[in-house]
């Protein structure tokens, strides 16, 4: 249980929350960016036992939550063609387009299916020439080079029935989106363990650079978490603008360059929408133009009508003006700010994507954190160090 047993000691997560609010003398603002680590930092309590020193805001780190409503339309609307069948991560099933979602749409006789990898549909569009197979490609950098790799096989295989309908995204991008806005609050960040894996820290580097905040690239586990936060607070304190790897375990600074070598090979930086962002600059990758003839956007010349005519009749899914699911994105405001959060908003009726997804901020808080609805009902389902 090595890497396991020994970041969960209590004890010694004890000592270092200790140390924290005795470095703070003043109450700093960090942001993480993963999705895993604002579960983390519920899960185990760290946010609460905080509070007094470092506020924690929850940034756009799933990438579930993060894609656009109108690429999800598009994969619905092509779920619709004759002979297309499209194929999906499970977690991507539930998320809302404008209208309806995947689950929906299949429900309405679209054409979807579950795959737990990019080569899953490869071997689909294999056994399966008299169908067009289209693998809806989302996710961080963390998940880009296994459809990358999807990419080169389709391409080697010589298949013509593979498309990919691309909304992958680049998490730096979207930080630097953050810290230009005018209401930032935000005096540092965690950076995420996973992303940094495959694209090493030079990323991070240049935003410390540029907008003088510390980043701290850390892990999941309890100590791991608080180790990030005491870096991060001494680095405030002190004055320094600079990025510290402390998941060195895992994350090379450099990255993982066989990674990052496949993804170059397939594609290309590009602006990208994300979902409570909006247009993010070179926030998102593109399909370079050798490989263009996999691209499933060409199925759809006219997808905005395409995807009117097929939605007209369907009954709307539940969508109200005071769902806060783009402000929680961006870290402006806590998910039980959210007036619709554990009273119409929960898991089993999600209003925004980050309630839909697991890895989302509202289902984090949800699962994790102490509230009371306005209808007395409480949530206690919290671990504290």
């Amino acid at each position: 249980m090595k890497y396991i047993d020994e970041f969960r000691d209590r004890q010694r997560c004890r000592l270092l929350c200790e140390k924290i609010l005795r470095t703070a003398t003043r109450r700093w603002t960090i942001m993480e960016v993963c999705g895993g680590q604002t579960h983390g930092l519920l899960k185990f309590g760290i946010e609460e036992a905080l509070l007094e020193r470092v506020e924690l805001l929850h940034g756009p780190g799933c990438p579930v939550c993060v894609t656009s409503k109108s690429a999800i339309d598009r994969a619905i609307a092509m779920s619709f063609l004759p002979d297309v069948v499209v194929v999906s991560f499970g977690d991507m099933l539930r998320v809302p387009g404008d209208k309806i979602s995947l689950l929906q749409a299949k429900a309405l006789g679209g054409q979807i299916h579950t795959v737990y990898s990019p080569l899953d549909a490869v071997t689909l569009a294999a056994a399966q020439p008299n169908k067009r197979i289209v693998f809806f490609a989302v996710g961080f950098e963390t998940t880009l080079p296994a459809t990358a790799i999807a990419i080169l096989q389709a391409a080697s295989l010589e298949l013509s029935n593979f498309f990919v309908l691309m909304s992958h995204v680049r998490v730096a991008p979207a930080m630097e989106y953050i810290l230009e806005k005018d209401t930032t609050r935000i005096d540092g960040f965690l950076a995420a363990g996973h992303v940094t894996t495959v694209t090493g820290i030079s990323d991070c580097q240049e935003l410390a650079a540029k907008y003088k905040v510390p980043i701290v690239v850390t892990g999941f586990e309890p100590l791991d978490l608080l180790i990030g936060i005491e870096q991060c607070v001494r680095l405030l304190e002190a004055n320094e603008h600079r990025v510290v790897n402390e998941y060195q375990r895992v994350v090379a600074d450099a990255g993982n360059l066989q990674a990052q070598a496949v993804i170059k090979d397939a594609f290309e930086v590009d602006d990208q929408d994300w979902r409570g962002l909006g247009l993010v600059p070179r926030g998102g990758f593109s399909l370079k133009p050798v490989y263009q003839r996999f691209d499933a956007s060409r199925l759809l010349p006219d997808w905005n009508h395409l995807s009117q005519s097929i939605q007209q009749d369907v009954t709307e899914i539940r969508r109200e003006h005071d769902c806060r699911s783009g402000d929680v994105l961006t870290g402006s405001l806590k998910p039980k700010d959210c007036p619709l959060f554990g009273i119409k908003c929960t898991p089993q009726t999600p209003f925004g994507a980050p309630m839909v997804s697991s890895e989302g901020a509202c289902a984090a808080y949800y699962q994790y954190s102490h509230f009371e609805t306005n209808s007395g009902a409480a949530n206690t389902s919290r671990s504290v160090l």
